[in-house]
Parts: C-alpha cells; structure tokens; sequence
C-alpha cells in the first residue's frame, strides 16, 4: 500500500478532501521524523512505537578482495508494534 492508496482510503472512510489528508499524514511524518532526529522516541498507545536502535561496531568481509573492514556503531530507527496491533498479525 502506498501514500497515495493510504490518503485515498482515509478521505473515502472520513469523507475529508484528499489535500488535507495529504497534508496531515506529510504532517504526521515529518513530525516522526523531527523526533527521531532529535533523539526523542515516539509512542503510540495501541499501534507501536517508533524507536531509534543503535547497532554495535561490527567487522565484515569482502569476499571478493578478500578483506575485512570496520563498520562502525551507528543509530537506525526502528518501529516496534504493540502487542494488540501484532496480534491481529498473527
């Protein structure tokens, strides 16, 4: 499902202009996105929670040279959905 399929569905189920739908989901994730950036995790009682994991310094091969390089620690974010919303996964 993309953006444009996501704002579609909202409008037709609410009855709001697809613009404004657009411009609230734009909202929404760059919200997400600001917080994340700052360091700030967010939370979504219900759905999930939008995190920022740090993966350790690592060594990895390249076969093809056959040599071996650092990758560093570094922060990726992360969503982690909540129990009722995995559920409904299963």
């Amino acid at each position: 499902m993309t953006k444009a399929d996501i704002v579609t569905k909202i409008s037709e189920e609410t009855g709001v202009d697809k613009d404004a739908v657009l411009t609230v989901i734009e909202a929404f994730m760059a919200t997400v996105k600001n917080s994340l950036a700052s360091g700030n995790q967010v939370f979504l009682r219900g759905f999930g929670s939008f995190i920022i994991k740090t993966r350790k310094q690592k060594i990895a091969r390249n076969i093809s040279k056959n040599t071996s390089l650092v990758i560093p620690q570094h922060n990726i974010p992360a969503f982690k959905p909540a129990k009722t919303f995995a559920k409904l996964i299963k």
